[in-house]
Order: structure tokens, then sequence, then C-alpha cells
């Protein structure tokens, strides 16, 4: 068996490894609230989820489907929340193949603090894109994941597809 080694992801979670199980509202949530799009990241709105790009990106163009309601539990979203979720993550694979050209895309959700859930009192779906070749020895021995595009520049040119429909139609 061949092993992929993240050691980047070390610092991220070591940041959260003694912290309590938070209460209240989520980072999403007030993501949300906020109202202030471009300065969040947040690509697009739909009636039971909404896309965000990812702040500690896998690669460029990491994004993630998120519900509007805040539940740690995976039986607590709805069929029509699930339905819209796979058609928007379904979507937003189309765009970022227009834009970022990947090979490939990992998606899935971390289920819990264990999992590897940075926020793990709001589920959310991943969308990475993946390219072949894009794990180099810049991870493995300088212990650093190069991210090769600035993200308000991946956020500009996803954000275009999106308003100008310029998106596969299904």
């Amino acid at each position: 068996m061949k092993r992929l080694f993240s050691p980047w992801r070390s610092n991220y979670i070591a940041t959260f490894k003694n912290e309590k199980p938070r209460k209240g509202k989520s980072l999403f949530t007030r993501i949300l609230h906020e109202k202030n799009d471009e300065k969040n990241f947040v690509l697009l709105r739909k009636k039971y989820c909404f896309v965000v790009m990812n702040l500690y990106p896998y690669n460029s163009g990491h994004l993630m489907v998120v519900p509007y309601r805040q539940t740690r539990d995976m039986s607590d979203i709805t069929n029509e929340e699930f339905a819209e979720i796979m058609q928007v993550a379904s979507e937003m694979m189309e765009i970022l193949k227009k834009v970022m050209k990947p090979h490939g895309f990992n998606f899935g959700a971390n289920i819990g603090r264990v999992a590897g859930a940075g926020i793990d009192d709001h589920i959310h779906f991943h969308i990475v894109p993946r390219w072949n070749g894009d794990t180099n020895f810049m991870p493995v021995l300088a212990d650093i994941k190069v991210v090769s595009e600035e993200m308000k520049r991946t956020y500009k040119k996803i954000k275009h597809i999106i308003q100008t429909g310029k998106r596969k139609k299904k």
C-alpha cells in the first residue's frame, strides 16, 4: 500500500488538538450572516447550501459545499439538502474543469474532529482539484505545500464563470 503524506496539515490539526467542542454559531454561520462574500471567498449561495473556498487548501481551487443549517451529524441532513449539495458539487467540478483543468477530484467530508474536521460543528463537503504530479518533493522534504495560485485570483476566475453562466447546463 502506498501512503500519501501531508505533513503540512500537522500544524493546522495541532491548533485544534486540545480544543473543546464549540457551542453556538459556527464559522460558516458567521460567514453566512456577514454577507461579505468576496472577503469570505463565498462563491455561490443556493436555497439549502453555499460554496466557499477553503482558506487552508490542499490545492488551488479547494472548495467546500456547506449546508446553511448548522449540524455536525449526517443524519440531520434532509433529502432536499443532500440533493442540492450533490448538484452544486457537480456544478462546481464542471466549473473547476473549465477554470483550472484538473485531472481529477477528491470529494468528501471529514465528520468529527478525530476524522480531520477543522470545523466539526458544521458539516461541510470538500472538493479538491487534483493534477498528475501535484504531490512533489516540497511537502515531503521541506514540510511545505505549494498552492500555485493566489486565492483572490482563483476566486475571481471561478466567480466569473458562475456569474456569466458559462458553466455546463444540465
